[in-house]
């Protein structure tokens, strides 16, 4: 039963959140600088408090009980209270260690403008980049893994809220010397029977591209039958005469720098996407994240 008088300790949350977040006492222990008998003391007196058990720990995994993801969330909105009272007092709410998730096909191309200008105008803050697919980087924001993550919008996910950064069309890119390049009013049934490479499965990029073909009653040939796990090597196979591939705006100056691809752009309305900044409801960052969504967006790729 719980002691109604009992206050943990922000200490004791940090353990907690970190104990869920990581699954590993040594590891949580490690992120918080403090020892494992530390972080394991700290969690005890959490749970004898609170009179529940918050973690389960065998001698192979560790849990978070139901009771713990009941708890959770309210733990991680704690710190986050706490994190923005004292950056309030600063006068630097943007500063610490930044959690931010990012999908594959955005990461290679944001990120050489987007980190030298948060060094600049942030200076305090310490960004940790995660690459992923969007599935994990969105359970990564519901468990607290992540702070933020930019993805393509939108994500449907309950809980979350999503900034919109910008939009960009996706552009189709061939082999030099094909008979599509610099076109500048492709239909979608060009594509019937193009031999169309795509990214594997669980790409956001690759399912936008066959959602588009799907709504266009666009029918490419050989669909699936050349998959890749990143868009640097699906544009080598397409320069290498295996088929045609279409990739976001942002990557055309990167990836067809080599001068074997040529490229052609859709007639309106093009396909494309949003890209959008995320995070969770409960934080009580919002107001800092508005400020990163703006610097994300004032460092797009080809904008300046």
């Amino acid at each position: 039963m719980t002691d109604q008088t009992y206050q943990p300790t922000l200490s004791q949350l940090r353990a907690f959140v970190a104990i869920a977040e990581y699954r590993h006492f040594g590891t949580a222990a490690a992120r918080l600088s403090v020892s494992q008998p530390t972080l394991s003391q700290a969690l005890a007196a959490l749970e004898h408090g609170l009179g529940l058990q918050l973690i389960e720990r065998s001698t192979r995994r560790v849990l978070v009980t139901a009771a713990g993801m009941r708890l959770l969330p309210q733990a991680m909105a704690t710190l986050e209270a706490a994190h923005r009272f004292v950056a309030s007092a600063t006068g630097d709410g943007l500063g610490g260690t930044l959690r931010m998730g990012i999908i594959p096909t955005v990461a290679p191309y944001v990120l050489p403008g987007l980190l030298p200008e948060l060094r600049k105008v942030l200076p305090a803050l310490i960004p940790q980049v995660i690459e992923d697919q969007t599935a994990r980087l969105l359970e990564g924001l519901r468990t607290g893994v992540l702070d933020v993550a930019l993805l393509a919008l939108p994500t449907e996910a309950p809980g979350l809220v999503e900034i919109p950064l910008y939009a960009e069309e996706f552009v189709l890119v061939m082999p030099r010397g094909h008979e599509l390049a610099g076109r500048t009013d492709i239909a979608p049934a060009t594509l019937d029977a193009l031999p169309l490479l795509l990214l594997d499965e669980g790409h956001c990029l690759r399912d936008q591209t066959l959602e588009f073909c799907r709504s266009a009653d666009a029918h490419p040939g050989a669909v699936g039958d050349t998959r890749a796990a990143s868009l640097a090597t699906v544009v080598q196979c397409v320069a290498g005469g295996l088929g045609v591939t279409l990739i976001p705006e942002m990557a055309v100056a990167a990836e067809t720098a080599r001068g074997t691809l040529e490229t052609a752009h859709f007639a309106a309305p093009a396909p494309g996407r949003t890209l959008g900044l995320v995070f969770r409801a409960s934080t009580a960052r919002a107001e800092d994240y508005e400020r990163l969504a703006e610097i994300i967006r004032s460092q797009r790729p080809g904008a300046q």
